[in-house]
């Protein structure tokens, strides 16, 4: 069955890419399709044996490399962090195909486009199958691939091609890190296999690794090269810029890069690698403070965005901030979560956004939309939930609340009771989350008052066709609306809290919630989740980010926690003005949106018009295009250009086929001529050499 899961993707995609023109478009649809359907079947029948059966499997497919000591294997990894990312990935990437029967119905390469989505989701599936690092790049790279593929997938439009190249260019920078990442894994651990590797680790606290003249922390080094790689592929500050631009590809490219696939890889990079990460404090604070920024940073400049899915495209960058301020703080389990959760409604709103488009004619801008919600009933309504998903409403207290109420405000409670218990950047990271959760609120609510309220700014010509999706398109929003809804608040205790011990077992350590509220549970559980010395993921490591029970100083309440739970073990109780923070501000956020574009819908514009520094810093995305065009394209271009023009050109052409070749050419050129092909040139050229000679002979007898 995993291996169905598995490679059932790949079959589609070599049907489907190789003999798409001799099978039609139709069957290599259906094709696909139906295996990336039977894979999510098969994903829950897998989640349900390894998660919650706790039959953890290691399947060996093949020996693939082994030369000397380094050894790699193509298997299956069958834990419960690989069953989590089996279910994101299949259900979503399934939704996905068959939605795009609807959206792609016009285009003339449908199979092709096809295959590349099989291929996208066989790659994340080898990626988080992996047993070794090896295997994990391979799959890491497919993505990289297929992504690259997929964004330039309309290769006649110059925008898209740029696009894909920047994707690729900038994923290198981050793959390059973690190739090192990778080489240093093998010569400090002597091997590359996970198990190994992690029952090593906390042997190598304190070890220092030489290299040349150069001395490292070793697992410093390692996890901070593994971090780099993480950082390219989930976009994260610095590396983000490739990802507003993947909007050029067809918009379920972007569903399937932004809710399961490529730039979740980062974060499961980090959360499976989790043992060597909690020995390395150092670069937990790097991972804790690149993510913060990243939540922030991204969250202001989707304030500014007009595209309808640019807007939706830095809200993943920012939510995927949360995820690595979470796993740098330690609370990995709540990093996975809200990865799960906003599989769920980040697809719902891309393929929303995506039925806006397709009603609209493929109009993206915002600012010429509105007053639309009476033509797209259905894409509307599906899209305020999966907004209010994404804005995390819920009551605290009473545990009812959408998915994202239950993930990010774990992550937001549990950085601040991170911080209480002393993690470096938990408090900050605490407020950048509330502050973030504010912005996060406002231009969702914008993108839902531009798009469906209001007034039409378009062309009226457009709103009097404008329709609502086919039901091909809609049944794949109104699953992924369920899950949305539901996913949240059935799985909380299973992710982190009552139940994730067992649940968990030794895939991921449970967070400070659950070790705090339910630790005393640990002896009801199938597997001891908390590690031991003897497993190698280092009980100490866990200690390391645990968070002593908050006391009456730090404003502990009696009750409930935000999820409803009453049985619980009384430790974990941040204040109650913590609890409500989330829910304030993306209430605050909800008001001033509907007074921005509702009840004062000219006051936008009246801003924009006025500019300003801040306006034009924020609306220009903090300059970072223009400052990476001055720094790495210019300087690139010049050095291409040295190359080209002086290296090329002077020097290569100069001295080669201009220069010696070229007068060996001209010589030969001359002397040809000489070759006429007539018998009186070559008697006279005959005579010539008679006469020459003769005087060369009499010379030579005269000097005698």
């Amino acid at each position: 069955m995993p291996l169905i899961i598995v490679l059932g993707p790949l079959v589609g995609a070599i049907i489907a890419g190789l003999f798409g023109r001799f099978i039609g478009d139709r069957a290599a649809m259906t094709v696909t399709t139906g295996l990336l359907i039977l894979s999510a079947l098969l994903s829950v029948f897998t989640f349900y044996d390894v998660a919650i059966q706790h039959n953890e499997q290691l399947i060996p497919i093949a020996t693939w490399i082994s030369i000397g000591d380094f050894e790699a294997t193509w298997s299956i990894r069958l834990d419960t962090l690989t069953a989590v990312m089996f279910v994101v990935v299949t259900s979503v990437s399934s939704l996905v195909h068959v939605y795009s029967w609807g959206y792609m119905s016009h285009d003339p390469h449908r199979s092709r486009f096809f295959a590349y989505l099989s291929l996208f989701t066989f790659a994340m599936l080898s990626l988080v199958s992996a047993n070794d690092f090896l295997q994990l790049f391979f799959g890491w790279e497919g993505v990289g691939l297929a992504s690259y593929l997929l964004i330039g997938f309309w290769y006649k439009k110059k925008s898209a091609n740029d696009a894909a190249i920047k994707a690729f260019v900038t994923n290198r920078v981050g793959d390059f890190g973690f190739a090192l990442g990778i080489m240093a894994v093998f010569a400090i651990f002597g091997s590359i296999t996970f198990d190994d590797v992690f029952a090593a680790a906390p042997d190598m606290v304190g070890t220092i690794w030489t290299f040349g003249s150069m001395q490292f922390q070793a697992l410093e080094l390692v996890a901070f090269l593994l971090f780099i790689g993480a950082m390219g592929k989930s976009a994260q500050f610095f590396l983000h810029v490739w990802l507003p631009d993947a909007m050029e590809g067809p918009t379920p490219v972007s569903a399937l890069i932004h809710a399961a696939t490529m730039v979740t890889a980062g974060v499961f990079l980090v959360c499976r690698s989790w043992p060597l990460f909690d020995l390395a404090p150092n670069t937990s604070v790097v991972v804790t403070v690149i993510g913060a920024i990243t939540a922030l940073f991204a969250a202001t400049v989707g304030m500014m965005q007009n595209d309808i899915k640019r807007v939706i495209a830095y809200s993943t960058c920012s939510q995927l901030g949360y995820m690595f301020f979470a796993a740098g703080l330690g609370l990995y389990d709540a990093a996975m979560f809200h990865l799960f959760t906003h599989a769920f409604f980040k697809a719902l709103l891309f393929l929303g956004a995506g039925s806006v488009i397709h009603g609209l004619h493929d109009e993206q801008d915002m600012r010429n939309m509105g007053g639309t919600r009476h033509a797209l009933p259905w894409t509307w309504m599906l899209m305020i939930i999966g907004t209010l998903a994404l804005t995390g409403v819920g009551i605290p207290l009473l545990g009812w609340g959408f998915a994202g109420f239950f993930s990010k405000d774990m992550i937001i409670e549990g950085a601040y009771m991170a911080g209480q218990g002393g993690a470096p950047f938990g408090i900050a990271s605490f407020w950048v989350g509330v502050t973030a959760a504010l912005l996060t609120s406002y231009y969702s609510w914008r993108l839902i008052f531009m798009t469906f309220h209001g007034k039409f700014r378009g062309d009226k010509d457009v709103l009097d066709h404008a329709h609502d999706s086919p039901p091909v398109m809609l049944i794949p929003l109104i699953l992924l609306a369920i899950g949305a809804v539901f996913a949240g608040a059935l799985f909380k205790d299973s992710f982190v809290g009552r139940d994730s011990f067992a649940f968990w077992g030794d895939a991921l350590t449970p967070g400070e919630y659950a070790i705090a509220n339910y630790g005393d549970q640990q002896h009801a559980a199938p597997h001891d989740a908390v590690p031991t010395d003897d497993t190698g993921h280092g009980a100490e490591a866990v200690d390391d980010h645990a968070v002593p029970a908050a006391s009456d100083e730090h404003g502990a309440v009696d009750g409930d926690d935000h999820a409803g739970e009453g049985d619980h073990g009384g430790g974990h109780h941040p204040p109650t003005w913590v609890l409500f923070a989330p829910f304030v501000v993306s209430v605050l956020g909800f008001v001033i949106a509907w007074l921005f574009y509702i009840r004062y819908p000219a006051l936008p514009g009246r801003i924009a018009a006025r500019g300003g520094p801040l306006h034009a810093f924020l609306y220009n995305k903090w300059y970072f295009d223009e400052i990476y065009r001055f720094v790495f394209v210019r300087g690139s271009e010049k050095l291409g250009d040295l190359f080209w023009k002086v290296g090329d050109k002077r020097i290569i052409d100069g001295f080669g086929p201009n220069g010696f070749a070229g007068a060996a050419m001209n010589a030969a050129r001359r002397l040809g001529r000489v070759q006429s092909g007539y018998l009186y040139h070559y008697a006279f050229i005959m005579l010539i050499g008679v006469v020459v000679l003769t005087l060369w002979v009499v010379a030579r007898a005269g000097g005698q």
